[in-house]
């Protein structure tokens, strides 16, 4: 059912690294991105694949990790993610992208998660650098980067607390925990 697939998928940063991804599989999450709503249906966006251990460093260096855990620089070697999406904007085709790639991206995430795969969504990116690793040309803006491979931590979601503190944490165990909103607290009327 969809609903467990939604709370099951939880952003993850820490991975089996040596448990390969397929570029078939990347193929398939991406595939299926193509039935996702578009803005004036335009579908304008574009993907790189990577699959491959040197080309999975390029893209990792050019990415930060969890702005809230503040002495984490991010998965040491052997718990980087074993694959990459790049969701690119096509420029030629729309100079604005909506949020076309947070539907894409999230489709892909359900998808991985229904695989028995973990991922996270990474939008801070040095993006002028990653465009000169990958070669990626000017006309394509990049929006994100998908990181994905066999989860290596235990997310636990938790209710906001009465201090209203949302930033997520890790605790001695190396949980990792997400305080969430109440459903009382976001619905307005």
């Amino acid at each position: 059912m969809i609903a467990d697939l939604v709370r099951k998928n939880r952003s993850c940063r820490r991975f089996y690294q040596e448990v390969p991804i397929e570029c078939k599989t990347l193929e398939e999450l991406v595939g299926l991105t193509r039935y996702c709503a578009s803005a004036a249906n335009l579908q304008p966006l574009k993907y790189i694949l990577s699959c491959e251990p040197e080309k999975n460093a390029l893209i990792f260096k050019h990415l930060a990790w969890a702005a809230y855990l503040k002495e984490w620089e991010g998965p040491p070697e052997g718990e980087r993610p074993s694959a990459y999406i790049i969701v690119l904007g096509d420029t030629t085709i729309s100079k604005a992208f909506g949020c076309d790639h947070g539907i894409a991206g999230q489709t892909i995430l359900l998808c991985a998660t229904e695989k028995g795969l973990g991922g996270c969504m990474v939008g801070s990116i040095k993006r002028n650098k990653l465009r000169q690793a990958l070669s990626i040309p000017g006309h394509l803006e990049i929006l994100l980067a998908i990181a994905l491979g066999k989860p290596k931590e235990t997310v636990v979601i938790e209710t906001v607390g009465p201090e209203g503190d949302i930033k997520y944490w890790r605790d001695s165990q190396d949980v990792h925990h997400v305080p969430k909103r109440s459903l009382d607290e976001i619905i307005v009327a």
